[in-house]
């Protein structure tokens, strides 16, 4: 649902350098569309992860009037019976997870909301004005990321702004006249080059993912990924700090470590625990390159680390970042549930 145009605006934005080194975070207050660019490079959001893109979900969800609980970033028991009921009312299947066809819903009942919002507009909106027909523009424009001050009902300057962009960019006249009809057209523009490029997007990653099926035989073929060098990258890492949603060597969280170590060996591995635990074959004692995994916080595979042999495992802990666990710890050796070997 994002296109060119808005790629050019999300460019803009203060927000986007932040995003590019950190692609799983972003703030609960950032204008839709970007909130709907994290959820869709996120895809698949589930029970037990935590972290912004969850937060971005249960904001949306309370928009929608599903979630009504404190947006910790939390994906809890009311997070996922919020989910299943919206997948309910929308007649998809609930699973209480998400996934494409169930953002795509999320997004598009989120921007009905705004629409419907433009039926209450009373009279086009002019400089100077300061009125509800102005916040009705400018909540329109922040859907964009054109309008970033607050919504407060007054044309001033910001607003002349917002609205002069968001000409230039979409070719079509705002600034003379604002109404309902021309905020309309706005969104009817936005879905329209949505769709096309969505068509072309989905075609790309179609084409990437038969490219990449036999690199990554290949690479499991042959000696490439060396599980000794792997648990050698590991522990260079130790002391790096812990970061909620870190995935770069500023700062990790746990699956945010594990997805960073394996790709320094070409190998792409899931962003989540639970996604890495179903993606690794399951066996029965670890070797130097394994993952080995916990159940912490969550019922459910929640923590993992690297193990690099001698009951030894380097992982992203909370409390001092990134360390060497032992197995025989009681901590660790209550709450471990198995091993798990990435080819």
């Amino acid at each position: 649902m994002l296109n060119g145009t808005v790629e050019h605006v999300v460019k803009q934005s203060f927000l986007y350098s932040y995003v590019l080194s950190q692609p799983f975070a972003v703030y609960v207050d950032a204008y839709p569309v970007l909130q709907n660019k994290l959820l869709l490079e996120a895809e698949q959001v589930q029970y037990s992860e935590h972290g912004e893109t969850v937060r971005v979900l249960q904001e949306k969800l309370n928009k929608l009037s599903y979630y009504d609980d404190k947006i910790d970033g939390d994906y809890g028991i009311l997070t996922e019976h919020a989910l299943k009921k919206f997948q309910s009312d929308h007649n998809l299947t609930a699973t209480g997870q998400t996934d494409k066809e169930t953002i795509y819903a999320i997004i598009d009942s989120e921007k009905e909301k705004y629409i419907e919002k433009l039926e209450n507009m009373s009279d086009s909106v002019q400089p100077g004005m300061q009125n509800d027909d102005v916040k009705i523009v400018q909540e329109a424009l922040h859907y964009f990321g054109y309008y970033k001050g607050e919504i407060d009902g007054i044309y001033g300057p910001m607003t002349q702004k917002a609205l002069e962009t968001a000409e230039n960019e979409h070719d079509m006249e705002l600034t003379d006249h604002v109404d309902e009809s021309a905020l309309k057209a706005l969104y009817d523009t936005n879905e329209n080059e949505s769709k096309s490029e969505n068509e072309n997007t989905d075609n790309t990653q179609k084409q990437g993912k038969q490219k990449e099926t036999q690199p990554e035989v290949k690479q499991a073929e042959t000696k490439d990924f060396n599980r000794s060098t792997l648990a050698d990258v590991a522990r260079s890492f130790i002391g790096t700090p812990y970061v909620w949603g870190g995935t770069s060597p500023s700062g990790f969280d746990c699956s945010g470590f594990i997805q960073y170590v394996f790709q320094s060996q070409g190998i792409k591995t899931p962003r989540t625990v639970s996604e890495t635990w179903n993606f690794a074959e399951q066996i029965s004692q670890p070797s130097i390159g394994d993952l080995v995994f916990f159940e912490t916080y969550k019922p459910g595979p929640s923590h993992m680390g690297v193990y690099i042999g001698d009951g030894k495992f380097v992982h992203a802990g909370e409390s001092r970042g990134v360390e060497i666990s032992e197995l025989s710890e009681s901590y660790w050796e209550q709450r471990y549930i198995g091993a798990g070997r990435v080819k």
